[in-house]
């Protein structure tokens, strides 16, 4: 009963928010480094033991989507930074013309 009244305050928070309730610069947008901060922060909760086992797969569905959204995010980044010092004249370095790191 409390999870119900609970999801329905956050529910109407939310609607707030994305009706006009919150400032306009800070209306449903979240930052890849918040993101990557509620990661973090769910981690936290699952080795502290803040879920309930009936809660845990859930739980970790959320964190899978998440960890696999920053992921593509991170490699589309990283895809685009180097098209774009290829299209500055840099060549990028390719693995065999990058020393060998020491003991091999």
């Amino acid at each position: 009963m409390a999870d119900i009244e609970n999801t329905e305050i956050v529910n109407e928070e939310v609607e707030q928010s994305v009706e006009g309730g919150a400032p306009a610069d800070q209306q449903a947008s979240l930052s890849l480094e918040e993101l990557g901060a509620l990661l973090q922060i769910v981690d936290l909760a699952v080795s502290r033991g803040a879920f309930r086992g009936a809660e845990a797969s859930q739980v970790g569905a959320v964190f899978d989507r998440l960890n696999n959204f920053l992921s593509v995010v991170a490699a589309n980044q990283q895809a685009e930074a180097e098209a774009a010092s290829t299209e500055d004249g840099e060549q990028p370095v390719e693995e065999s013309d990058a020393p060998a790191p020491e003991g091999e």
